[in-house]
């Protein structure tokens, strides 16, 4: 927070007030099997979450964003408060690279302690109420509105549409033209309307530059773009056809394949070319 603020002194810079911001969520996956499977070794357990949670927070802080709560084995921050910047939602971006990336490395390295871990980020873009939030005994730096409900939705999607990284259309329409593909791309994946909400939208992934992610290439995401708007479009042999030009191990294919194949791959005949999410 102090090197958020830095010369700056006044003290009501702090009180909350209404901001545009982007907000992650970032949740730690595998953790419910890690804590069957560490019944004897508890202390241990939570050294190695601790361990993930510090990845989160330190690539938020270091893309100068505000580390906003910690809800069990998940980390919320923000950009946007308490001094903007034009490139916020970038910072956020690269934040939410940096994540996927490391834990993608642990991964692969035997032995490592998160080597069991899995990681889903939600990123929105929008409105809310910033600042230090709670009582004169206990309060702490967060944000508050319906777009942190949205990007709490969206790293829940992470699940849903197999995807690492979710983000919303305000997000993705600012840094579509802003973000160097060498560091991340965009794909849509499907226009949803998110379970007890009212607006539909398009969610897009958003992927390591291709160095990274050699296995997913300009084809296949110009592909997976025209399936996208086949499906919603109601054209679904058009749709599964450019999915089966992706490759096997793209996971993220198998939500629009699943809908499709379910359907005999016809769209029904009051398609409004959105998927319903039954659940968080």
């Amino acid at each position: 927070m102090l090197a958020a603020i830095g010369d700056e002194s006044d003290p009501t810079i702090l009180a909350p007030r209404e901001s545009d911001v982007s907000i992650m969520f970032c949740d730690l996956r595998g953790f419910s099997r890690q804590a069957e499977n560490s019944r004897d070794d508890l202390a241990g357990l939570l050294d190695r979450v601790s361990q993930a949670l510090g990845v989160m927070t330190r690539h938020i802080s270091e893309n100068g964003g505000v580390i906003g709560d910690f809800q069990g084995d998940a980390a919320m921050g923000f950009w946007g408060w308490p001094v903007a910047a034009d490139d916020d939602p970038l910072r956020a971006c690269r934040a939410a690279l940096a994540i996927r990336s490391e834990f993608v490395a642990a991964a692969r390295t035997r032995g490592h302690p998160l080597a069991d871990f899995r990681m889903g980020i939600g990123l929105a873009r929008g409105t809310a109420v910033a600042g230090r939030i709670g009582t004169g005994e206990h309060f702490v730096f967060t944000a508050f509105g319906p777009v942190v409900n949205l990007a709490s939705r969206l790293e829940g999607m992470t699940k849903q549409l197999h995807a690492p990284i979710i983000i919303d259309e305000s997000m993705a329409d600012f840094v579509r033209e802003r973000l160097p593909v060498e560091e991340g791309r965009l794909r849509p994946l499907a226009k949803v309307l998110p379970y007890g909400m009212e607006t539909s939208l398009v969610v897009s992934e958003l992927l390591p530059g291709e160095h990274e992610l050699p296995e997913l290439n300009s084809v296949h995401l110009d592909a997976y773009t025209k399936a996208v708007a086949d499906f919603i479009a109601g054209r679904w042999e058009d749709a599964y056809a450019s999915l089966r030009l992706l490759p096997a191990g793209d996971r993220a294919q198998d939500f629009l394949a699943a809908q499709i194949v379910s359907h005999n791959r016809q769209a029904p005949p009051d398609w409004q070319g959105l998927v319903r999410l039954p659940g968080k």
